[in-house]
């Protein structure tokens, strides 16, 4: 009586792993790391949105802060608009 035996796989070009889950397709690793400090509270109901959403925490804080931007008044947004373009333009220490 014969085994069956697998198919091989095809050898396929693309790479190997997960894709890049990132902005843009960027490597979240490649992003810079922070840390804070949350209320047991929120770092609770954070942890609940992610998993329903199923969304990736660093996710939902991006497009949180996206939001209360958006939700600023224009003054404001201007200000931290210009904040912006003047840390960018100086050099990491």
């Amino acid at each position: 009586m014969r085994m069956p035996t697998r198919a091989k796989r095809k050898s396929s070009s693309g790479k190997v792993g997960r894709p890049p889950a990132g902005v843009g397709g960027q490597r979240v690793k490649d992003y810079p790391q922070v840390s804070f400090r949350l209320p047991t509270d929120v770092r609770d109901k954070l942890w609940a949105l992610s998993k329903v959403r199923k969304q990736p925490q660093w996710r939902l804080i991006v497009e949180s802060v996206d939001c209360y931007l958006r939700n600023l008044p224009r003054r404001e947004q201007a200000h931290i608009s210009r904040q912006l373009s003047t840390s960018r333009s100086k050099p990491l220490q």
